[in-house]
């Protein structure tokens, strides 16, 4: 048995017991972490700093065109304290009179001073105050849009992916997603970090910050209702954790999980996870291939890299005209057919005549996009 110091980063068996051991004593704890919440895709928005720049020029031209009015008309208005109006007190009146102020000490005396104020400097004033409330008028909005969205969002999930973890793993099965043309609002991303929500959200994602091994945080993320689950955080006693969450959660969504080391893959099985990828054996063997036959590797990574043209491997439903027929005379190359949960190498005498409800496994070219 190895000894538990040889991983320090929490790969081995007992680490990830003892981290389920944790959390079953800190479950009823109320989770106290702040700032939990759904994000939707970023849109274009002109920047905090450059809105309130705009509504201050906005104000100040509004504050000069007023004033500018008053001293043209200073005539028609008398100062309590000297009887006369110049450019200071003209600008003194208006910043009182804009404001609603209104101390009283200027008035406007003849008519068309008079009618200046009721058919311009009010509208004017009306602008000013507008100009003023803008910003908390618009975060009224902003938070109300942000609401409607989250509730029409809430609405239509269903059958989505999840993916939790948006590091190189997680944006990588996304973009493999994406190529395969699965639309980008049925894919959601948990991540414990603002960092790459605000990421996610920057690709056009939905994204939810919180703690993936917490139940509140997948309900956030509709995982009831969810079809599959991509499961790529960077500790593999995370991952664990994470699958026995949504699992629980949902006995139907087929769970992918990605963890470093071998010796942890039954662990995630037992788990309730369908499919388990070890990074570190799977980089290790595609080295190997690598230095044995350059020009394999370079299939393989083709095979796996969705470019938009060249070779990619992709799973179909047998067609009609190909019932009856042998893989071999399907239009793809076919390397696998599925039949009842089972999947037959080509070469399977069982998979020898297609049927109806097979599935197939292929290598085919997609046409380059332009």
């Amino acid at each position: 048995m190895r000894d538990e110091k040889h991983h320090p980063h929490g790969k081995g068996r007992f680490s990830i017991l003892r981290s389920l051991w944790y959390r079953s004593r800190s479950e009823a704890k109320e989770d106290a972490e702040a700032g939990r919440s759904i994000t939707m895709p970023a849109q274009d928005t002109v920047p905090p700093l450059q809105q309130v720049l705009r509504r201050l020029a906005m104000a100040l031209l509004v504050l000069t065109v007023t004033t500018l009015l008053v001293w043209f008309d200073r005539d028609g208005y008398n100062d309590n304290a000297d009887g006369k109006v110049d450019f200071l007190d003209a600008a003194y009146y208006t910043t009182v009179t804009l404001s609603t102020t209104g101390y009283g000490d200027i008035a406007p005396v003849s008519d068309l001073a008079r009618l200046t104020n009721i058919f311009i400097i009010t509208p004017l004033r009306v602008l000013f105050l507008i100009i003023l409330v803008g910003t908390t008028l618009e975060v009224l909005t902003e938070r109300t849009r942000q609401q409607v969205q989250v509730h029409r969002w809430r609405s239509r999930m269903q059958d989505h992916v999840i993916v939790v973890g948006y590091g190189t793993k997680g944006r990588h099965s996304i973009e493999t997603l994406l190529g395969q043309g699965y639309p980008k609002d049925k894919i959601v991303v948990v991540d414990p970090q603002q960092k790459a929500v605000d990421a996610a959200s920057s690709d056009g994602l939905v994204a939810v910050l919180g703690d993936a091994t917490r139940s509140k945080t997948l309900i956030k993320a509709e995982l009831q209702t969810a079809s599959r689950i991509i499961i790529a955080p960077q500790r593999d006693d995370t991952a664990t954790l994470v699958t026995l969450t949504a699992r629980q959660l949902n006995k139907r969504a087929t769970i992918v999980v990605a963890v470093r080391e071998d010796e942890n893959v039954p662990l995630l099985k037992q788990s309730g996870a369908n499919t388990v990828i070890t990074s570190s054996s799977s980089a290790g063997r595609l080295l190997g291939v690598s230095m044995a036959s350059p020009h394999v590797a370079d299939t393989l990574e083709d095979l796996m890299t969705r470019r938009g043209s060249g070779l990619n491997l992709a799973e179909r439903a047998v067609s009609n005209n190909e019932v009856g027929r042998s893989p071999r005379e399907c239009a793809d190359l076919v390397v696998a057919v599925i039949r009842n949960q089972r999947m037959m190498d080509y070469t399977d005498p069982e998979c020898a005549s297609l049927k109806f409800g097979d599935r197939l496994i292929t290598i085919r070219r997609d046409e380059p996009s332009y």
